[in-house]
């Protein structure tokens, strides 16, 4: 096992797996001792995940607005659903027109592993909706929801492309993709006081540990706030 050429992650992962390996060696009688039992995972450290700022995300909905033509309409319902909703673009592309409950005014979001799950829809992404819904033809619930130019249901590189495409317009972030939009609502959310567990299930996470790196990037927010803002900082 080379190390140089492997991740934290990895090496973790390749470890617990050699250390189950030789456990099962030695209940069976193969071997007398554990060679790992001593040798400790190394600690992974989380990247804190970068998020574009409310007022750049608020000049991509001006300028969706004020542009001309009716392919404008989807990507803002677009743009609504990724940072309202705060689901996943493989999660976006997925979606039926039948999934859109505007009574309950929820989101039924297709997850990882074939599980569904129910997200609120916020007034802008319901209103972003309705305009987008009044330039299709067809509106049969078992029809997508999004489609790509060619009539077809819309795909996730086409959607990473529209998103990157909007974003380099109004910020400087390294990272352009719809995932952004996703962290960014997440911390958005946690900003402003939102409970933690909520959020998770918003966000459709298994584990508790993947939605609390959010709230290692609230904290930064208030620490950059705090230094450049508090006189004894």
């Amino acid at each position: 096992m080379n190390s140089e050429n492997n991740s934290t992650g990895t090496i973790s992962r390749k470890l617990t797996s050699l250390r189950n390996l030789f456990n099962f060696l030695l209940r069976s009688g193969e071997i007398e001792k554990n060679p790992l039992k001593e040798i400790k995972n190394p600690k992974i450290k989380r990247s804190i995940p970068e998020t574009l700022p409310l007022d750049s995300y608020l000049k991509i909905i001006t300028l969706l607005d004020e542009e001309k033509g009716e392919s404008k309409f989807q990507t803002k319902a677009i743009f609504e659903l990724l940072y309202g909703s705060a689901i996943r673009v493989s999660e976006l592309c997925d979606l039926d027109i039948g999934d859109v409950n505007y009574q309950s005014k929820t989101l039924k979001v297709h997850g990882k592993g074939s599980k569904e799950r129910f997200v609120p829809l916020g007034e802008k992404a319901i209103e972003a909706i309705t305009d987008y819904m009044s330039t299709l033809n067809d509106r049969s619930f078992k029809n997508p929801l999004f489609f790509s130019p060619r009539g077809e249901r819309i795909y996730p590189r086409l959607v990473q492309r529209l998103v990157k495409k909007y974003i380099q317009k109004v910020s400087d972030v390294s990272k352009k993709s719809p995932h952004i939009l996703r962290h960014s609502a997440a911390t958005h959310m946690l900003d402003r006081g939102a409970d933690l567990l909520g959020v998770k299930e918003i966000l459709g996470h298994e584990n508790l540990k993947t939605t609390q790196i959010y709230t290692h990037v609230s904290v930064e927010r208030l620490k950059k706030t705090h230094k450049s803002s508090h006189p004894k900082s």
